[in-house]
């Protein structure tokens, strides 16, 4: 299957943001159902296999973060592209309200003790960002943080939090992590039906809660955070892309193509014996043959 091109939906380093000029919606990337389900498969087979030599070579780490407004498809997104990769090199990290201990710590302390290592695949649902995201948009949070009067007083706050995180991504990248990083981009009236149909659906109803309703109000909010997020952080090292989330299909494919290009270009084999350990590879395999003909 050819891919599709997601650099349009790169944000490159310097670009400014302004999220009501970027899709949310965009022509279908299939035909029809059936034709979406096996491009997805056919994507997810290939990432098994790339991951599988992933895992065995053990050279670099990957770090995929997902940040979005509520009902975006973050939760399915993951399920449907991971689905083939097998757990044991997979670590998806879903980060709430941060805890008492936590709050006693830097910023990025609690998300950079769930990194992964190399060899693995670590998935961020929601992240460091909700730092310069939900906290920006309601800023009494910072009280809870005890921070150092000076910090919060210089004028450079939301700054000095963008460079923290671009200089973290970029040690990161020097020593072996990959990271892509996915903004999935729902519109309001998106959103609504996806709350509607949360509420008409019992089964979905355990999905919505009144805190989801209540932040809705502050979506010019939350889009002047994303803005100005997206377009500090995103560097060639670690980018941000744009994903239209409005069709949930379309954004899956996109992503997939995504991560699937990164991990294309890694170039990464299996792991070659030295001739020390391939010459006690065959006298192993000289002893399980006898093992055979003589019936033990």
């Amino acid at each position: 299957m050819k891919p599709h091109d997601t650099d349009p939906f790169r944000v490159h380093p310097g670009q400014p943001v302004r999220l009501a000029e970027w899709a949310t919606r965009i022509s279908p990337l299939y035909g029809s159902k059936p034709d979406y389900q096996a491009m997805l498969q056919s994507q997810v087979d290939e990432l098994s296999r790339l991951q599988e030599v992933h895992y065995a070579a053990g050279r670099y780490a990957i770090l995929l973060i997902f940040q979005a407004m509520d009902a975006a498809g973050k939760d399915s997104t993951i399920r449907h592209v991971m689905s083939g990769v097998n757990p044991q090199g997979c670590q998806v990290h879903s980060f709430k309200h941060p805890s008492e201990a936590e709050l006693e710590h830097d910023f990025l302390w609690r998300t950079t003790r769930a990194l992964p290592e190399r060899g693995n695949i670590g998935i961020f649902n929601r992240s460091y960002y909700e730092e310069v995201l939900i906290v920006r948009v309601h800023p009494e949070m910072l009280h809870a943080q005890n921070l150092p009067a000076e910090s919060l007083t210089n004028g450079a706050f939301w700054h000095d939090r963008f460079r923290s995180i671009v200089e973290m991504e970029q040690h990161l990248v020097r020593n072996g992590t990959r990271i892509l990083k996915f903004f999935l981009h729902l519109s309001p009236e998106e959103q609504r039906k996806r709350f509607l149909r949360r509420i008409d659906e019992p089964s979905k109803n355990w999905k919505l809660s009144m805190d989801d309703i209540e932040e809705r109000k502050y979506w010019k909010q939350y889009m002047h955070a994303y803005e100005q997020c997206l377009a500090a952080t995103s560097s060639a090292e670690a980018p941000w892309y744009i994903i239209p989330a409005d069709d949930k299909a379309n954004a899956r494919l996109l992503v997939a193509d995504t991560v699937l290009g990164l991990m294309r270009n890694l170039r990464l084999e299996y792991p070659k014996p030295s001739p020390e350990e391939h010459a006690r590879l065959q006298d192993v395999r000289a002893l399980l043959m006898a093992e055979a003909e003589t019936g033990k």
